[in-house]
């Protein structure tokens, strides 16, 4: 990959990267207290362990894009035992990442990065790769919040709890469908 296409993915990746951010945050933290042991299924996570999993896991691949390898990954300070503390910590620590992945150089963007054994891509392919991770999990969880007696979020249209774009100004700018 070339550097200009490197950068061109990235500029066209980040806005949706950041679309679906707001929708992951808002899926974490429809859980409600108390509900962060529910699992549909022996096999399945808990509705808390999903969510950390959905937010360390986005965060760990951004990271390995501005640090150009996968490093430990930040977890939430042991405080943070409701879903609705595992989003807050989410969004902010994207925050955090954000313009910093806005002001990678195109080089850092086509540097080969490791995945574990399993991949060796261009720095700039994990930003696909973290958003459908996040979009495959949350859907996932988005599924768990009927059986434990939850809302579900709007989140592409509504659903059939929330109309779209949502009545709490979390949207400020619903893509045009």
């Amino acid at each position: 990959m070339r550097p200009e296409n490197a950068k061109f993915l990235l500029d066209f990746l980040l806005p949706q990267l950041q679309s679906e951010q707001l929708v992951t945050e808002r899926i974490l933290a429809s859980v409600p207290l108390g509900e962060e042991n529910y699992r549909p299924g022996d096999r399945s996570m808990t509705a808390f362990e999903l969510a950390r999993h959905i937010a360390i896991c986005e965060l760990w691949f951004l990271d390995a894009i501005i640090h150009g390898e996968f490093q430990e990954a930040q977890t939430p300070p042991p405080t943070a035992t409701s879903c609705q503390a595992v989003a807050g910590w989410y969004a902010e620590n994207f925050r955090l990442r954000l313009p910093r992945l806005e002001q990678l150089p195109a080089a850092d963007l086509v540097r080969e990065v490791e995945y574990i054994g399993l991949r060796n891509d261009p720095a700039v392919a994990y930003v696909n790769i973290a958003i459908r991770h996040s979009v495959h999990h949350r859907g996932q969880l988005s599924a768990y919040l009927r059986g434990m007696g939850a809302t579900v979020p709007a989140i592409y249209v509504e659903s059939a709890d929330e109309p779209y774009p949502p009545d709490d100004g979390s949207i400020v700018n619903p893509p045009a469908f």
